[in-house]
């Protein structure tokens, strides 16, 4: 689908926006655009100078070699020694043109390939992608109130992830399904990801078992060989740094394993400005950056050329409790700043929709407006926690999943370019209804109307007078409706049945095994 507003896209519009299956008890299928690739069409915001972005560069280079990071796997200690870096104990300092020369290697753009290859998303330049909600340990709706995450909710979440066209891949489990074994855990979720949907998905770098498992599964899935794997980057992982200035062992050994597959790589620091980064945004964005020059040049040093990308994730404490806050003034400014340093390295960069609200309310509307704002118009490629995040990221909302989707739906239509032909710029129109008219009844609007404007999920545009008749439905009350018919019509997508035998297989092999051990 591209950019152009087709008179496909307009149909399908009207039709569902192309959602599989019509609805199960004869309701209206629910309000959605079709899938879209993404772009933006503008160049994305700048609020530092090149020189001031060229002063965070620089301290970030002179923390790395004056202060340097901890790499607690000897194998990558091992590796940075060989290649001039200077290793004291864990403590390992960076040349700055050793950073320089690495960093030069990682791509600017790449694939990362789906099962059904027209999920298969660009990441980079100007594409965006949006992702489910990731890790939260509960799940909340509204009539089950919060919980402890579990499998049922885990699957759920997974059918949402696939019936809503505007989430283009997996950021995770979008809540941690805790009720099965920590050893198996990675088996029976991977396997569900493939197997409930076909959109392209993440693997948790929690040791080199589970990490391997991983891959095994994306290749499996996609129904191809190693070497085309090796060609095709089909998974991604994210490395969180410990911040301050540290790098552990399994998210190590995930670089290690991801990067020499040539899958993808994500770089994110855990800065928050306060906690464990300096209280200024400035200084947070040092830190930042610095852990993920170090994290990124460490992917290069694996494999030259390995697909890599820079995360963002620099928010703001409360001072008073010391809880994180997100989507703040401070959130966006620090997402915009790293934007702008992701293209001076020339790769696509990483951030995330989030919010601090305990419920679903207007706090939590107000604060995931403002990290879309901020991530849409700062550069961001690769959108994790797009749809769902809830309480700092400690709860998986299902009425959340659907208001940022109504967001994200937005945000698309925003991205959408301006009709300007001869027929949109309406003259025949003024021409036609002249000095004092209304324009309801004109032909041109007469023409346009089923698809004129954006037409929301949830969002109530009715008058005061039907919004009474309609009984009063709050947002979450519309929310709360629309995820349990999304389920009510999902449909599972088809998979080649040697496909799930190989996948189905390999799991019950590995669990046969063992799994993966839980002690890290």
């Amino acid at each position: 689908m591209t950019n152009t507003d087709t008179d496909t896209t307009r149909r399908s519009r009207r039709e569902g926006g192309g959602r599989r299956g019509g609805s199960s008890d004869g309701r209206s299928p629910v309000q959605q655009l079709p899938r879209r690739k993404l772009k933006r069409l503008f160049p994305a915001m700048e609020i530092v100078s090149a020189d001031e972005l060229e002063s965070i560069h620089q301290a970030s280079l002179k923390v790395l070699s004056e202060i340097g990071m901890d790499f607690t796997l000897p194998e990558a200690r091992d590796m940075l020694n060989k290649a001039g870096a200077k290793v004291e104990g864990e403590r390992v300092r960076f040349d700055p043109a050793m950073i320089e020369e690495l960093i030069s290697s990682a791509p600017s753009e790449f694939t990362f390939h789906a099962r059904n290859p027209a999920n298969s998303q660009r990441i980079g330049g100007n594409a965006i992608t949006f992702g489910t909600v990731a890790s939260p340990p509960n799940a909340s709706d509204m009539d089950g109130g919060r919980r402890t995450g579990n499998y049922q909710d885990y699957r759920n979440f997974l059918k949402l992830a696939q019936y809503f066209n505007c989430i283009d891949f997996l950021s995770g489990y979008p809540v941690e399904p805790i009720d099965v074994h920590a050893s198996i855990r990675h088996l029976e979720a991977l396997r569900d990801a493939v197997l409930l949907t076909d959109k392209p998905f993440h693997a948790y770098s929690l040791g080199r078992e589970r990490i391997r498992d991983g891959i095994e599964i994306a290749r499996i899935g996609r129904g191809i060989s190693q070497e085309q794997l090796e060609r095709e980057p089909s998974l991604f992982t994210i490395i969180n740094t410990n911040s301050p200035l540290k790098l552990d062992t399994p998210m190590l050994q995930g670089i290690l394993e991801m990067s020499s597959r040539n899958q993808i790589v994500c770089v994110t620091p855990f800065t928050l400005a306060g906690a464990m980064a300096p209280v200024t945004v400035a200084g947070a964005l040092v830190e930042q950056n610095a852990e993920a020059l170090a994290g990124i040049a460490f992917t290069q040093l694996v494999r030259k050329g390995a697909p890599v990308i820079y995360g963002g994730f620099t928010s703001n404490v409360d001072m008073k409790s010391g809880a994180p806050a997100f989507g703040t003034p401070e959130y966006m400014k620090a997402t915009i700043v790293g934007g702008q340093l992701a293209r001076r390295y020339k790769v696509p960069f990483r951030t995330s929709n989030t919010c601090a609200a305990n419920t679903v309310d207007a706090q939590a509307a107000y604060e995931s407006v403002f990290s879309l704002w901020g991530l849409t118009m700062g550069g961001g490629n690769l959108i994790m926690h797009g749809a769902g995040w809830l309480e700092g990221g400690l709860v998986a909302s299902f009425e959340k999943f659907v208001l940022d989707c109504d967001l994200i739906q937005m945000v698309s239509e925003f991205m959408q370019p301006l009709e300007t032909t001869e027929d949109a710029l309406g003259v025949e129109a003024i021409r036609e209804v002249g000095p004092g008219g209304h324009f309801f009844g004109a032909q041109h609007t007469l023409a346009r109307y089923t698809n004129a404007f954006y037409s929301p999920i949830i969002s109530d545009w009715r008058n005061n007078q039907q919004w009474l008749a309609a009984g009063k439905p709050e947002a979450w009350q519309k929310a709360n409706a629309v995820w349990k018919q999304a389920l009510a019509d999902y449909q599972e997508p088809a998979i080649d049945p040697t496909i799930r035998d190989e996948l189905n297989a390999f799991v019950e092999k590995r669990k046969s095994e063992g799994g993966a051990p839980t002690d890290f």
